[in-house]
């Protein structure tokens, strides 16, 4: 049974840092590049982010490129994504993403284009 449990959001302040996993079980995490994404209040779903499934190419949207660094531990099952620089916009859930294929980036927000997904880590940043 493919399994996705994001953990870490919370409340920060601005300006503060958070680190994301993502457990991973139940397929080849590491035949599978992965995702996150992310939906604000009130907004549409966003990408965020998408890793290759050896953890060596990487790929971020404008609006947390530079804060945000996506990464992969393939031993343990685990994505990460470590957020630097919160912003209050980046207030939003969190969602570790798995593509309907194996080996393939995606980096478009459409839900039809993943086939698994965690329950999502709410991040709020506020003072």
């Amino acid at each position: 049974e493919v399994q996705l449990v994001e953990s870490g959001g919370g409340l920060v302040q601005p300006g503060g840092s958070l680190r994301l996993s993502c457990a991973a079980s139940g397929f080849r995490f590491d035949s599978y590049a992965m995702s996150w994404v992310r939906r604000a209040p009130g907004k549409r779903l966003e990408w965020v982010s998408a890793i290759n499934s050896g953890g060596g190419s990487t790929n971020y949207a404008d609006s947390v490129k530079g804060r945000f660094t996506i990464s992969r531990d393939n031993a343990k099952n685990t994505l990460y994504l470590q957020l630097n620089n919160l912003k209050p916009e980046d207030t939003a859930v969190y969602y570790c993403a798995r593509p309907r294929e194996p080996h393939v980036i995606v980096i478009i927000p459409g839900a039809d284009v993943f086939d698994y997904w965690g329950q999502g880590t709410q991040i709020t940043v506020s003072s």
